[in-house]
C-alpha cells in the first residue's frame, strides 16, 4: 500500500537578522498509511509541533526556511510544500484535519461553535445552511457532546475543556479528511477526560479508516493508541519502531530514558523515578556529533565527534541513530 502521507527529509530553520539560525526540524522522514496511527514522541522543544505545522503550511510567513518534501497520496501525488496559500486552504480540512493542543485558543471566542463547524461544511463540502446544521448536530453527537442542539449555539467559553476538545475534533472531522493530526490533544485535560478523548480518537480511526498522526510527550498515550512510533530529539528521528517492539526493547538511550521515567504501579514508591539529566537545550549540533551526547549515560568519545548514521533494519523497518545503543533485550 502506498503511504497516504510521505514526509521526506523535512527541515525547518528559523532565521532572524542579526541572530543565530535555529534548526527546529532537521531532516525528519516518516510515512503514514491509511488507517494507521503514527506517533511523534519527545520532550518539549524536540520539533514535534513544528513538524506538524510545516505539514499543514501553518508556520509564520517570513522567518522559517522549509525544505524537503511532504507528499500527499493522490492522482497525481502532491507535494504540500510546493502549494500556494490558496492551494493549501483547499487541502486543509478536506484532506488533512488538525486538532490543536489548546482548544480555547484554537476556537474563535466570539463565534458560536455551531457556526465554526458549519463554515467548514459549506466551504469544502458545498452544503446549504440546513444540511450543514444537520451534519454539525450529527458530528457533535458522534464526538459525545450531550445536548448538541444547545451546544451549537454555545460559545467556547461556555463549554468545559473536554467539550471544547471534542468540538475541535468535530471541526477537524467535518470534511471527512483522509489524515488527522492531533497535536497533544489531551495535555490540558484531567485523566478521565483524557481517556475519553483517546478512546474517541481510537474509535474514529477504526470506523472511518482515517490515518492519524499523534503528537505527544506522554508515552502512556503512545502505548495505548499508536501502531508505529517515531522518537524525536533535537529535530531528528533517533528511533522508529512498531509500538510493541519499542516498549519491549528500546535501543536508543533517549527512548529508554523516557520509558524508565514513566511511573509504574509495580514500582517501589520509596525509590525515585530515573530522570534524564539536563534539558533539551543541552545538545550538540547534529552536523558533527550526536545531539543527545551531553545527556547520554552511554556516551562514548566518538559520540561528540561523529554524527551517528541512521541504521534501518531491512525486515522490520526499525530505525536507530546511535553509536552505543542499549543492548538487545535490555529491560527499560
Amino acid at each position: 500500500m502506498n503511504p497516504l502521507l510521505s514526509v521526506q527529509d523535512l527541515s525547518v530553520r528559523f532565521v532572524r537578522r542579526g541572530e543565530l539560525e535555529v534548526v527546529a526540524v532537521d531532516g525528519v522522514s516518516f510515512d503514514v498509511r491509511q488507517g494507521e496511527v503514527v506517533g511523534l514522541v519527545g520532550e518539549s522543544g524536540c520539533g514535534k509541533s513544528v513538524t506538524s505545522l510545516a505539514i499543514m503550511g501553518l508556520l509564520p510567513g517570513r522567518t522559517p526556511r522549509v525544505s524537503g518534501s511532504v507528499l500527499l497520496d493522490g492522482d497525481p501525488p502532491v507535494d504540500l510544500l510546493t502549494l500556494s496559500d490558496a492551494g493549501l486552504r483547499q487541502r486543509r480540512g478536506r484532506d488533512i484535519g488538525m486538532v490543536f493542543q489548546d482548544p480555547l485558543s484554537s476556537l474563535n471566542p466570539v463565534v458560536p461553535v455551531g457556526v465554526q463547524i458549519t463554515e467548514a461544511l459549506t466551504r469544502h463540502r458545498g452544503m446549504d445552511r440546513k444540511a450543514a446544521r444537520d451534519e454539525a448536530l450529527t458530528l457533535l453527537e458522534r464526538v459525545g457532546i450531550p445536548d448538541p442542539v444547545r451546544r451549537l449555539r454555545s460559545y467556547p467559553h461556555q463549554m468545559s475543556g473536554g467539550m471544547r476538545q471534542r468540538a475541535l475534533i468535530a471541526i477537524a472531522l467535518a470534511c471527512r479528511p483522509r489524515l488527522l493530526i492531533a497535536d497533544e490533544p489531551t495535555t490540558a485535560l484531567d485523566v478521565t477526560i483524557q481517556a475519553q478523548i483517546l478512546e474517541l480518537l481510537r474509535e474514529l480511526v477504526a470506523e472511518t479508516g482515517t490515518a492519524l498522526i499523534m503528537i505527544t510527550h506522554d508515552l502512556g498515550v503512545v502505548a495505548g493508541l499508536c501502531d508505529r512510533v517515531n522518537v524525536l530529539y533535537a529535530g531528528r528521528v533517533v528511533e522508529r519502531a512498531e509500538r510493541h517492539a519499542l516498549f519491549a526493547g528500546p535501543r536508543h538511550p533517549y527512548t529508554a530514558g523516557l520509558i524508565r521515567s514513566i511511573p509504574r504501579l509495580d514500582s517501589d514508591p520509596a525509590h525515585e523515578l530515573p530522570a534524564i539529566t539536563g534539558s533539551v537545550s543541552d545538545n550538540l549540533a547534529w552536523e558533527h556529533a550526536c545531539a543527545f551526547a551531553p545527556r547520554c549515560p552511554r556516551a562514548l568519545e566518538t559520540c561528540t565527534e561523529l554524527t551517528p548514521a541512521a541504521d534501518v533494519a531491512a525486515e522490520s523497518g526499525r530505525l536507530l541513530r546511535c553509536h552505543n545503543p542499549e543492548p538487545i533485550g535490555a529491560d527499560a
